[in-house]
Formats: C-alpha cells, sequence, structure tokens
C-alpha cells in the first residue's frame, strides 16, 4: 500500500527521494487517517450496543416473561432456529441479501457495495444476539471499509481508495481488541506484500494513526479486554517449552479439522440455493448442538471462556472435551451456513478450552502455558495468520512471560497449517452451483464502489 495519492512531478507533496511518501503528505492525510479509526470505532460500539441490547431481551427479559429457564435446551433451540430463519429471510429478501457471505472473504477484503451495509449490519447483529457462533470482525470490517471508502472518495478525493480502504480495516481492528498493536501485526504482512516504494513504516504510518483513534474510541467508550485472571506465572521452565509445543501441535491440528469440516459443509449448504432454507437449516443444526453443549458453547465466546476459566474446577475433562467438540462443529456449521461472522472470536474459546483441558489431564503444567498454546495453535489455523495468534495469545493470558514460549511454539505449529485448506470458501463456486428451492439472490457484496 502507497499512503502518497498520484501528484505531477514536480508537486510541492512530491513522495522524498527515498522513495517515501512526503512529511507534508502524511500530515495531511492524518487528518482523514484519524476520523476514520474514530468512526470505525463509533460504528463498532453502536452494533454491539445494539446486539447487546437485542441479546439481553432474547436470553433475559423475555425468557423471564413467559416463565421459561433461558438455558434450557429447547430455549436454546428454539431461539437459534428463529435466528436462522431471520437471518435467512434478510439474506433472501432484504436489498442488499447481507452482503457478502462471510466465509468467501479473508479479514480484510475489498470494499462492499454501500447497498449491501445495512442488511449486512442487520444479520450480523441477529447472529450475535441470537447465539451463532461467530464473531463480529469479519462484518463490522467490511461495513467500516464500504461506508468509509464511499465517504472519503467524496470528502477527500486526493486520499487513495486503498488506502482508505485499509485505514478503515486498522481502525476497526484497533476498535476490536482495543490496542492498535492488533492492527500493526496484521496489516504488516498485508503491506509488507505489495511491492511499493517506501520504508514499511511509512507505509504504516497512516493505518497506525487509524488504529490508534480506533482503539483510543473504543478504550473510553467500553474498555475493552481480552486478558482473563488467571494464576501467575512468573518463571519459564524448560519443560513448559514442550508443553507449549505440544499443546500448540494438537491445537493446530484440531482447528484443521474444522476447516476442512467448513470446506465440505460449506457447498452443501449453499447447494440448496434459497438462503431462506439453508440458512434455517443451519440454525436447526446449530440449536441442536447448543442444546446439547448448553450456554457456554453459544456467541462469540469472550463471556464464555472467562466463565470457563472461573469455574474451570467444576468441569471435568470429559465435559470440557464435549465443549470443544460442540464449538467446533458450531463453528463449522455457522460459517459454512451463511451467517454473517468471523472465526477468531470462537477460535479463542475453544483454545482457552483446550488450555483448560490439558491444565486438567496434566495439572504440573501452568494454566497460563496450556491456555496460551492452546489459543495460538487453534488461532493460527483457522485465521492462517501467524502474527494474530502471536498477539492473541499471551493477550488472553495477561501474560508477557509466555511470549518466548509462544514464538517457539508456533513453528511446530505452523508446519501442521502450511498445507492445509484456508478457512475461506471460493466465491466463484457460488454461480455453479444448482439452485433447488426457489432464486438465488443477487450478489450484495461485490467488490464495487458506491
Amino acid at each position: 500500500m502507497d499512503a502518497t495519492p498520484e501528484r505531477p512531478p514536480g508537486s510541492a507533496s512530491a513522495p522524498a527521494a527515498s522513495g517515501g511518501p512526503a512529511i507534508r503528505t502524511l500530515l495531511l492525510l492524518s487528518i482523514p487517517a484519524l476520523a476514520i479509526g474514530v468512526v470505525s470505532a463509533l460504528v463498532l460500539f453502536a452494533l454491539d450496543e445494539v446486539a447487546g441490547w437485542l441479546q439481553s431481551w432474547l436470553w433475559g427479559a423475555l425468557p423471564g416473561a413467559v416463565g421459561v429457564d433461558p438455558a434450557s435446551g429447547w430455549w436454546i433451540f428454539g431461539v437459534l432456529t428463529v435466528t436462522g430463519i431471520a437471518v435467512g429471510l434478510v439474506v433472501w429478501l432484504v436489498p442488499g441479501h447481507g452482503g457478502q457471505d462471510s466465509a468467501t472473504t479473508d479479514l480484510i477484503a475489498p470494499p462492499q457495495r454501500l447497498i449491501a451495509l445495512p442488511s449486512l449490519a442487520l444479520v450480523a447483529v441477529l447472529g450475535l444476539a441470537g447465539g451463532v457462533s461467530l464473531g463480529p470482525e469479519n462484518p463490522i470490517i467490511a461495513i467500516n471499509t464500504g461506508l468509509l471508502v464511499a465517504i472519503l472518495a467524496r470528502l477527500v478525493p486526493r486520499m487513495p481508495r486503498e488506502l482508505a480502504m485499509v485505514g478503515a480495516a486498522a481502525g476497526t481492528i484497533g476498535a476490536l481488541f482495543g490496542t492498535p498493536v492488533a492492527a500493526a501485526l496484521i496489516l504488516t504482512g498485508v503491506v509488507a506484500a505489495r511491492p511499493t516504494g517506501g520504508a514499511l513504516w511509512d507505509r504504516l504510518f497512516l493505518p497506525l494513526v487509524s488504529a490508534g483513534a480506533g482503539s483510543l474510541t473504543m478504550t473510553l467508550l467500553a474498555h475493552p479486554s481480552f486478558a482473563i485472571s488467571m494464576p501467575a506465572y512468573d518463571s519459564v521452565q524448560a519443560i513448559d517449552l514442550l508443553s507449549a509445543a505440544v499443546i500448540a501441535v494438537i491445537g493446530a491440528a484440531i482447528g484443521v479439522l474444522v476447516v476442512v469440516g467448513f470446506r465440505v459443509l460449506h457447498p452443501l449448504f449453499h447447494a440448496i440455493g434459497n438462503p431462506l432454507v439453508y440458512i434455517t437449516l443451519g440454525g436447526v443444526v446449530l440449536g441442536v448442538l447448543g442444546a446439547i453443549g448448553g450456554p457456554l458453547t453459544l456467541f462469540k465466546g469472550l463471556d464464555q471462556m472467562a466463565e470457563l476459566i472461573t469455574d474451570r474446577s467444576g468441569y471435568g475433562a470429559g465435559t470440557v472435551m464435549l465443549l470443544i467438540g460442540i464449538k467446533l462443529a458450531a463453528l463449522a456449521v455457522a460459517s459454512a451456513a451463511g451467517f454473517r461472522g468471523g472465526h477468531i472470536f470462537p477460535a479463542v474459546f475453544i483454545g482457552v478450552a483446550l488450555g483448560v483441558l490439558a491444565n486438567s489431564l496434566v495439572p504440573s503444567i501452568p494454566l497460563v502455558v496450556a491456555v496460551s498454546a492452546g489459543v495460538l495453535g487453534i488461532v493460527l489455523a483457522v485465521s492462517r495468520d501467524g502474527w494474530i495468534a502471536l498477539f492473541l495469545a499471551p493477550v488472553v493470558t495477561g501474560s508477557v512471560m509466555v511470549l518466548p514460549l509462544m514464538c517457539i511454539a508456533i513453528l511446530p505449529a505452523w508446519l501442521i497449517v502450511t498445507k492445509a485448506p484456508h478457512m475461506v470458501a471460493s466465491a466463484a463456486d457460488e454461480g455453479r452451483r444448482p439452485v433447488w428451492f426457489g432464486r438465488r439472490p443477487r450478489a450484495g457484496g461485490a467488490a464495487a464502489g458506491a
């Protein structure tokens, strides 16, 4: 990504001789970059608030009013089934059709059309509130990217379109994780892959301005935090390196299995053709899984992983294995069945559960090491991004001491995932699938301008 707009030779704002952007250019574009970060955080906050209100009504006020236990299997099954029907109706009938299927895009993707964004926001809120095992990251990045690229194309036409896109993604990632470090790590790979001139930090400067503004805004509004209270880990032992490597490899292998399952299920669901049918079917399957696994296996997983750590003494190894299996299946089904959402948040829950299981089976493994390695392995396989895996592993445990261990443990884990399939379905295959029930909706998320 090149932060310098095209200018005629000899312009006062032309890039410096070193090939990087001029200081004046960076200063001028810092103003819209700050605005991008702030707006990205505000949109995320609004989406979270609406989803939180609907969730409290679906899982608190409504069952209380009718005298039903919201943790009962029948209520879980009913809510997830109705959520599938609601999401399916939006994707089938509402203009924009829920945007592009999150399962067919990377975390940072080309901007979607403006007409797709309201329906994408609606299905994301329904999924988050209804207990679907997906996170908000893919939809909210897509919403902010599409919205801000369209706005800046009109208000700041000299800002390159790609810079606006990456800035919106950076601001959203910074807001999601409450720190610009996550955006810096993710974008390092994206920016370094582009053979443009200038130093890496020159090209990261403006996205990091957006990421810093987004994280600061979200911190002031909601104080987001991934860290879970755990026993202190004060000193590194040699055996901990072996433990971390083994758990990370197991986590990576489990993650590869869920990716393979997703790749098998996605074409099967979408071959049905009508989204009302296949998304409702996905909601039914998720309802069955949720009824078996209970409330701990629902939603994106942040609150649930904290509960699992806090009450871990009350869960036997068999129960934790069941939770892992249910959440793995729920992640694969939710992603394949057309629900809009990201994979990282539920993958973190699965990694935490794997760490709890390892600590339960081998108590001599420090809980912090076990959880960090579990998160590392699962997130690495699901996201195929070593930076985000290395970032989340110590962030979840709140321990910097495990970072050297994770830097070594990721190496054998990467050998497991490097030739495995990505957790992204081919959007090009959609047009070749038969329509069994009704018409196929128009693509709502083509990478196009507003």
